[in-house]
């Protein structure tokens, strides 16, 4: 089968095409025809050489996938060989196979493409597990996404407005927040024009969010700190601009601020099954009904994985997957 590799640390010239033996799935494993692969922001890192697989997994990159089951192992009952499904990886995922705990198996739901499919595990099970899980959303609460034209932050603001919350958003140009908008969000704030404090507290009449979910870390943890709720909850899902940052603990005591975060690709496997069990009951059915889809930037070819790393350092508004020979086929 073909695979992505990643040659040498550093650009998107360092992914090179390779051929490697199909795998084997052990007991509890699904075997998936990859019909196409989401491409992530861990993807990136990964590929600078700061993120590296978790062991046992494969050491191509990619954490989701959408096809055909090929293969299970002797004790998988939930899936048969011919399901479309979509999967979360701890990795492999730029490939013409991938394999996937049968626990992290979804089904494709019929109004759905594989690329659509192939945009939804990360982002997700990202999400839920972070907004609604650790943040505790509510519906009536306000919800501030920071990187909201990101696939995490699409989703994000809208199962936050599925499940009756307002949403704000930031994001870099006029545009993405005009599109924001569009998304569902109550609000975008444009970090480059504005200062996203002062438009959440007037958005909020002085109450601020309550909750924030934020990829971007450094210095806007003491900013996130000042425009978060009384019994608010800051929820850190990466930190683009620094991991260490400076903690005013008197106005996280004063105003019973919780701070949490997550990473999931590490994770034991029956937490992520527990999520995608959470996300069958509680998300599909949203897709489903068009209430929820995953946003599709670009799209290509598996073989030119370099250009799609291109686009996700460069201007992207949701999505970039890619495809490999068996989804152009269809």
């Amino acid at each position: 089968m073909k695979i992505v590799m990643i040659r040498q640390f550093g650009g998107p010239e360092g992914l090179v095409v390779e051929d490697r033996p199909r795998l084997i799935p052990g007991e509890g494993d699904v075997s998936i025809a990859v019909h196409a692969a989401g491409v992530n922001r861990p993807d990136v890192l990964q590929r600078l050489g700061h993120y590296p697989p978790p062991a046992g997994a494969p050491d191509w990159p990619g954490l989701e996938v959408a096809g055909t089951v090929d293969a299970v192992g002797s004790a998988v009952t939930n899936v048969r060989v011919g399901d479309r499904v979509m999967a979360l990886l701890s990795g492999g995922g730029y490939a013409e196979q991938a394999l996937a705990p049968a626990g992290s198996v979804l089904p494709v739901p019929a109004n759905l493409s594989m690329v659509e499919a192939a945009a939804i595990p990360e982002t997700f099970f990202t999400v839920w597990h972070n907004v609604i899980e650790r943040g505790r959303l509510m519906a009536g609460e306000t919800l501030l996404v920071h990187g909201g034209a990101s696939g995490i932050g699409t989703v994000a603001i809208q199962l936050a407005r599925a499940r009756g919350a307002r949403v704000l958003a930031t994001a870099g140009t006029a545009e993405k927040c005009r599109r924001l908008l569009e998304l569902g969000a109550d609000g975008a704030v444009n970090y480059r024009e504005e200062d996203f404090v002062e438009a959440v507290m007037g958005a909020t009449g002085g109450a601020g969010a309550d909750v924030i979910l934020d990829m971007v870390g450094g210095d806007y943890l003491e900013r996130n700190m000042r425009c978060v709720a009384e019994d608010g909850r800051i929820v850190q899902i990466a930190h683009l601009r620094g991991k260490t940052a400076q903690l005013d603990i008197n106005r996280l005591m004063v105003r019973r601020i919780t701070v949490t975060g997550s990473t999931l690709r590490a994770r034991d496997a029956s937490v992520k099954a527990a999520i995608a069990d959470a996300i069958r009951a509680h998300v599909l059915p949203l897709v489903e009904v068009g209430q929820m889809r995953p946003i599709i930037d670009v799209v290509f070819p598996l073989e030119q994985a370099a250009e799609a790393h291109r686009a996700m350092d460069e201007d992207h508004f949701g999505k970039v997957v890619l495809v490999t020979a068996a989804g152009q086929a269809g």
